[in-house]
């Protein structure tokens, strides 16, 4: 499996398996997905962005319950990839991420489940249709998608699952089942940022291992800008990426909270729990 390069937030330089860049790259190009609005979402899924009040209600998860899920957010750049990937690599038995479904071909070196769940064209758009992704594109013919099913497997296992997800596909991850802790992670000043990452490289669609210029990282603070405007509502916890140390100790410790300690979650969540 081809590699690529990715930020970690600290001036250093990582590499990535190559489905993630597929999964950042199709992101882009899901908005304008070939299948329809009522495919995409749940009825009225988005309207919660634009909503002035929700009620909520205090939740302590029991140790006997599913582990909430961790959804990370943040813009391209600010070392979302990195963070996931070292939280995980803490201990892997009891963090792991959610296996991508796709429709391409499994290569002779891939395993069914590990890097991916291979399915066929139909069977993946079956699944967008019955709402059981939360986000997918497609990139060079292929679909690529992070399901529910994906997730659930990871929960059935005792672990946590640690997903990251573009904003607008938040509200299809905010279900009674999953409930997600969502945490942002944001990017520091320019004049910050000009120092920590000046060593630092990046990919883009059409070039590999390319320097931050001035304008990457003014694009990347506003970026994080509307994404705080348009779904602040739904972050549990902000995390600075400022030093890449001190963001993970951060991250482990905001995951702890969020499995271990009282936190506010909608009260639709508690009561489905209930009627269940």
């Amino acid at each position: 499996m081809r590699e690529e390069e990715e930020f970690t937030g600290s001036g250093q330089r990582v590499f990535v398996a190559g489905f993630r860049r597929s999964m950042r790259l199709c992101r882009r190009k899901a908005r304008n997905s070939h299948l329809p609005c009522y495919a995409r979402c749940p009825s009225g899924c988005y309207s919660a962005v634009a909503a002035p009040y929700e009620e909520v209600v205090r939740y302590q998860r029991h140790p006997g319950d599913r582990n909430r899920l961790i959804v990370l957010v943040g813009p391209s750049g600010v070392g979302v990839n990195e963070l996931r990937r070292r939280l995980i690599g803490v201990n892997p038995y009891q963090f792991q991420s959610a296996v991508p479904h796709t429709t391409r071909s499994q290569k002779s070196y891939e395993e069914n489940g590990r890097e991916y769940h291979y399915v066929s064209r139909e069977t993946f758009e079956n699944m967008v249709y019955s709402h059981r992704m939360l986000e997918y594109g497609e990139y060079k013919g292929n679909l690529y998608g992070t399901s529910t099913d994906a997730v659930r497997t990871v929960h059935d296992e005792g672990k946590i699952c640690i997903i990251d997800l573009e904003p607008q596909n938040i509200p299809l991850a905010r279900t009674h089942e999953l409930k997600p802790y969502i945490i942002f992670i944001k990017p520091s000043s320019v004049s910050c940022m000009k120092q920590s990452r000046k060593n630092a490289r990046f990919i883009t669609d059409y070039y590999v291992n390319m320097k931050f210029k001035e304008e990457d990282l003014q694009e990347m603070e506003e970026s994080a800008k509307k994404m705080e405007v348009q779904f602040g509502q739904f972050f549990d916890h902000v995390i600075v990426n400022d030093n890449l140390e001190e963001a993970c100790v951060q991250l482990m410790s905001a995951v702890r909270r969020a499995q271990d300690e009282p936190q506010w979650v909608p009260a639709t969540w508690i009561c489905s729990d209930n009627q269940s």
